[in-house]
């Protein structure tokens, strides 16, 4: 019997959950007796994802969406709901990296950055609010980063959509503190997933920190928890966390003493 008792037939929507995060997400809600609506470009891996869930008994609906297209979100959304009725819990986890010095950084790569990291997800959450609001509950967990507390030479624009992120769930949990619709977001670290294919091509970055990298399942389970038990932020590790939250009271003295340590890309 799973831990998180209370996923059971909880209707969750997870943006990216092809690969990575996402896809480890997906398999652990299905296991705990979560209803999954999985959303990404690449349908042929969503397949591969719904197989393994129905394989053990699980129950996923999936559908093709490119979040960098926040013009199709609404009509998409519109379109699923028609099917599923429902959405308890969104999970924003689609994104991305490019890892680049910010003069070196192409406009095609920025812009769509933004729009995945920034815009997607902010449409994704408009287009449920409304269901969410009209049912008095519901559930919204923004995948952000600790780069959104910590920014890093060669992550500039990264870091910038991150930020973004962050502001905006700040924001929207306090326009919902009189609801019953939670607000959580989520600042991890490295995950060892896919992630690094495209942000980190030569593969150095992940040569530097591979031993703090953490673990899908890790992140996932942690995600798990707080829909069990709502919280405003994780941060994972936790001395990652502490790390950011030193460098907010104290950035001159934090660069200076770990300057080596914050340019591994």
């Amino acid at each position: 019997m799973s831990e998180f008792t209370r996923l059971e037939n909880k209707v969750i929507w997870i943006t990216g959950a092809s690969s990575g995060l996402g896809k480890q997400l997906a398999i652990d809600a299905a296991a705990a007796g979560a209803v999954l609506v999985l959303l990404a470009r690449n349908e042929a891996k969503l397949k591969e994802v719904q197989q393994v869930i129905q394989e053990n008994s699980g129950q996923a609906h999936i559908y093709t969406l490119d979040i960098s297209k926040p013009e199709d979100i609404e009509a998409s959304v519109k379109n699923i709901v028609e099917k599923v009725q429902r959405v308890d819990i969104l999970i924003n986890n689609a994104g991305f990296g490019v890892f680049d010095y910010a003069d070196r950084m192409s406009l095609a790569d920025t812009k769509e950055m933004f729009d995945v990291n920034v815009l997607g997800l902010i449409e994704m959450t408009r287009a449920v609010l409304p269901l969410m609001k009209k049912a008095n509950q519901g559930h919204i967990i923004n995948v952000a980063s600790q780069a959104a507390k910590l920014a890093t030479p060669k992550s500039s624009v990264y870091a910038a959509t991150k930020h973004a992120v962050l502001g905006y769930t700040n924001a929207l949990r306090l326009e919902l503190e009189e609801t019953n619709i939670h607000v959580t977001a989520v600042n991890p670290g490295p995950i060892r997933t896919p992630f690094f294919d495209r942000a980190d091509e030569d593969g150095s970055y992940v040569a530097n920190i591979e031993k703090f990298m953490l673990d899908p399942e890790y992140v996932s389970n942690e995600i798990l928890k707080v829909i069990e038990k709502p919280k405003r932020e994780i941060n994972l590790p936790k001395w990652m966390g502490f790390g950011s939250k030193l460098y907010q009271l104290m950035p001159g003295v934090v660069e200076k003493l770990a300057g080596s340590k914050l340019r591994q890309k």
